[in-house]
């Protein structure tokens, strides 16, 4: 998060492209937002933020997000639990939210999965993980969809929250000159990520000794985030932050998309 933002979106801004000369997924989101410009009744809030924002008639704004968790792409199931994925699969969505300021209240949620694991235990165990979550941040489940995949376990997650009208706080808010702050520490979850591809797995039981419970720590930060929900919403509430941003795509590439959006940092800038 800011103390202060970046502002606006820098139109007709140069995205990366990829290392093989394609359109990189930045460069994708930025053309399909383009394409959709213009004004909608409501729409405070479109393409190109955490979340969408609506205006509601009752002083409060509604932000929606929605991502897509894809097996072997966004996770592997000989890495994880069906009830770690349940939770993973609405904490990515909650974190978007807490970007914003607001207070998560409603999901829908989409699941494929293939025949063999459709005949298994894997979708109530997989939902026992996402009530958990779930119910710790009092957001309830109002609808989606189930169906069959011929290959693969794909998730559909959307939320929606509320926060008072004009307050979301949004990437555009940051200016040069802000100070740019992290809540918690860096590097747990690409720590993790780097151990489950060496082969280490959580274990059955209760790590005993500090080094155990530390090795379980980052791999739980792969495997099932928490998002900072509270955190998000305070920060809000005080006006402490003028722009916010999920960092789950590492905090170079979005603190970067913080000045894409806002205005660009100078040479000066201070981290």
């Amino acid at each position: 998060m800011v103390r202060k933002p970046l502002n606006g979106p820098s139109r007709g801004a140069v995205l990366p492209k990829s290392s093989n000369g394609r359109r990189s997924e930045f460069q994708m989101i930025d053309e399909i937002r383009n394409r959709s410009e213009g004004s909608a009744r409501g729409l405070v809030l479109g393409i190109g933020d955490d979340c969408a924002v609506l205006r509601q008639r009752n002083g409060n704004d509604t932000v929606i997000t929605a991502d897509l968790l894809i097996e072997d792409i966004d996770f592997r199931l000989e890495y994880t639990s069906p009830e770690l994925l349940g939770h993973k699969s609405l904490a990515v969505s909650l974190s978007d939210i807490a970007s914003m300021g607001a207070k998560a209240r409603w999901a829908m949620l989409s699941v494929g999965i293939p025949g063999g694991l459709w005949r298994s235990k894997f979708l109530d165990r997989f939902y026992d993980g996402f009530f958990e979550l779930a119910g710790r941040h009092g957001v309830k489940l109002i609808g989606g969809d189930i169906s069959r995949t011929p290959d693969g376990v794909v998730v559909d997650s959307i939320v929606m929250g509320e926060i008072s009208e004009g307050r979301a706080l949004q990437r555009s808010g940051a200016k040069p000159g802000d100070i740019v702050f992290v809540t918690g520490s860096l590097g747990g979850a690409a720590a993790g990520l780097r151990m489950l591809q060496e082969g280490h797995r959580l274990s059955k039981g209760r790590a005993r000794s500090k080094v155990a419970r530390s090795r379980e720590n980052l791999l739980m930060r792969q495997l099932a985030p928490e998002p900072r929900s509270e955190l998000g919403i305070w920060l809000a509430k005080r006006q402490l932050a003028t722009a916010m941003i999920d960092i789950s795509d590492g905090l170079s590439s979005d603190l970067a998309h913080i000045c894409e959006y806002g205005q660009a940092l100078p040479s000066n800038h201070r981290w």
